[in-house]
């Protein structure tokens, strides 16, 4: 045999071998991606540019980084699940040196030795081939590349991250800064602040968002944020004339991240027909968790054994993990919104509130089931489950095409606050505040809280609806009450008339829950050895 037929042979071989690896056969299409950038195309002003920068690595320990996570609005526009990477999207047709283009991806290079430590990379052939893309480059040429950017009339971009780090990221970011003549450009947590201020800051809710902001500045080393007039003349008066000074200057500012954001979330917010697909899977798998769980949980488990049991499951189903830290609270840790220690090693006699739900092809999904480890509800803790089982249910109804966003919260603190009333943990409706401490739902997709713009509930819009009472040690009523944390979580669809559960095969009524609870899970057959 010559050496170039062996050649050829074993070239034959390693293709065959790689073929033959059976992955997922639904994953989002380059058809759809492509969809998605004529669409921004469509919302972007005249002579415009979009740009889409990868999200930078990020260290677990020492020398070993996270799993990589890709930015969820450069893969929604490209299929690109890399680091080390810039997408530019004209509004028009551009006319170069290679001829005539609307759409420049300047992607990581292959890395004969890197590829054998840390995974195959497309590069630039790889993403021609398997994403669509015509002009592609190496993300090391992006620098030189002969494009001045200045002479377009908008340019639009997110907030660059805060920890971009020294490597390629903060190259491409630093050349993209010169190419847009951009000297100065707001920090991230400005960005931030300013568009929670602009799009959802009222005088009712002013107090609550200037907590948050001072909480977010103590924190903080970042002196320019610290120091920032708008938002320390907010604090210095914070009433609702300050507030429309404020709002008024920044919508004079018409910060580029502000409407980058209001035309990607314009999009992000109505899933088409493919994403359904993929939250329909993500939500089911995340009931079917729930629902093994039911079954599995005794007083003698561990918060970290749920856990695991969750991740057991969304894994068996191909998940590849989850869409956010999870949330096992049992007892008083569930009065704790993101508790993610999940460290208690017997959960008890006591409710557990469990907020977990997994990532199915880059989209999340959001399911919390709140059940008593031993399988009945007390009677405290039946009357605030069904409490918060009615508020769901009340705002469920709500959930269809042309329902302002804010009326769902304002009717599931109506009922709560009511109910609590009746029950006697408050003496004035105001003072719901005090137990139930967040909205009742957030849109949910590539991003457990997923980018939107509108205020008004639109056909195929994904959002959560989760009511819930969270009453510590120590509250302002009856110590009977106390320790109790009820959250019910759900994802629905809008549609025109109604609202669609896609996670309703996880039990929510008190009776459909103790049934499952008393059922018996294969997986507590298991009995490891002991250490």
């Amino acid at each position: 045999m010559t050496k170039l037929l062996a050649a050829i042979l074993l070239s034959v071989l390693c293709y065959s071998a790689t073929a033959q690896q059976p992955l997922p056969s639904d994953y989002l299409s380059k058809e759809f991606h492509k969809g998605r950038r004529e669409a921004l195309r469509k919302l972007m002003p005249a002579n415009s540019v979009a740009v889409v920068f990868a999200y930078p690595e990020r260290v677990f320990s020492k020398d070993v980084n996270y799993a990589y996570h890709p930015n969820p609005d450069l893969y929604y526009f490209s299929g690109y699940k890399e680091p080390n990477a810039v997408l530019l999207i004209f509004k028009e047709t551009q006319q170069g040196a290679d001829g005539a283009y609307n759409e420049l991806f300047f992607v990581q290079k292959r890395n004969a030795l890197q590829e054998r430590w840390t995974g195959k990379r497309l590069g630039i052939e790889g993403v021609k081939e398997q994403l669509g893309f015509t002009h592609v480059y190496n993300d090391e040429q992006f620098a030189n590349y002969p494009l001045d950017l200045t002479r377009f009339s908008k340019i639009l971009y997110d907030a660059f991250p805060d920890d971009a780090g020294a490597g390629m990221l903060q190259t491409l970011i630093d050349a993209f800064k010169k190419k847009a003549g951009i000297e100065k450009s707001l920090s991230k947590n400005l960005v931030e602040d300013y568009t929670m201020l602009l799009k959802y800051t009222t005088a009712a809710n002013l107090a609550a968002r200037i907590n948050r902001i001072k909480s977010k500045m103590e924190a903080s080393q970042d002196q320019e944020y610290k120091t920032d007039a708008l938002l320390n003349e907010l604090m210095q008066q914070p009433d609702s004339v300050t507030l429309v000074k404020v709002l008024g200057k920044l919508e004079q500012m018409s910060f580029e991240s502000y409407a980058y954001n209001n035309v990607v979330g314009m999009l992000r917010e109505i899933k088409t027909t493919e994403e359904l697909v993929l939250m329909r899977k993500s939500s089911y798998y995340s009931a079917m968790a729930h629902v093994e769980v039911m079954k599995a949980i005794h007083p003698a488990m561990s918060e970290t054994e749920l856990m695991g049991t969750f991740e057991y499951i969304h894994k068996k189903y191909g998940a590849e993990g989850e869409g956010y830290p999870p949330i096992v609270g049992a007892g008083a840790n569930g009065c704790i919104l993101h508790y993610i220690e999940n460290n208690v090693t017997q959960v008890n006699n006591q409710l557990v509130l469990m907020d977990v739900a997994s990532e199915y092809h880059g989209y999340s999904s959001d399911v919390t089931r709140t059940v008593p480890a031993n399988g009945k509800f007390t009677a405290e803790q039946r009357a605030i489950y069904q409490l918060v089982y009615d508020a769901q249910e009340a705002v469920f109804k709500l959930c269809k095409e042309g329902t302002p966003f804010r009326d769902l919260n304002i009717k599931a603190t109506e009922i709560l606050a009511n109910g609590l009333l009746k029950l006697g943990i408050i003496k004035d409706a105001k003072e719901v505040g005090q137990y139930y401490i967040h909205g009742v739902s957030h849109h949910v997709g590539l991003d457990v809280h997923d980018k939107f713009s509108g205020a008004v509930l639109k056909e195929n819009m994904v959002i959560t609806v989760e009511p819930g009472l969270y009453i510590p040690k120590g509250s302002n009523c009856d110590p009977k009450w106390w320790d109790i944390a009820v959250r019910i979580e759900d994802v629905v669809v809008i549609g025109k008339t109604s609202g669609e559960n896609i996670s309703a095969a996880a039990p929510r009524t008190i009776d459909a829950i103790e049934k499952m609870a008393a059922q018996k899970s294969k997986l507590n057959d298991l009995v490891l050895p002991k250490f």
